[in-house]
């Protein structure tokens, strides 16, 4: 029964629910850890997701490096 409940709830509103549930998490790890922790931790997972997605797109990471942190003169 809650297979179907939540089959039908995420194909019908995915982005709600999903938004639902980010919401909530945000809202624990702000009460949890307070405000710069918690942005702290959304930007680590922000950089790991992008560093993850490069990866999985096969792009040179070591290019990617390189064209960040290379000396502006």
């Amino acid at each position: 029964m809650w297979e179907n409940i939540l089959r039908i709830i995420f194909e019908q509103h995915r982005g709600k629910a999903i938004g639902i549930v980010l919401g909530l998490l945000a809202s624990i790890l702000f009460i949890s850890y307070g405000f710069w922790r918690t942005i702290f931790i959304i930007i680590c997972i922000a950089l790991g997701f992008f560093i993850g997605k490069e990866l999985d797109e096969k792009k040179n990471f070591e290019q990617w490096l390189k064209r960040m942190f290379k000396d502006k003169q």
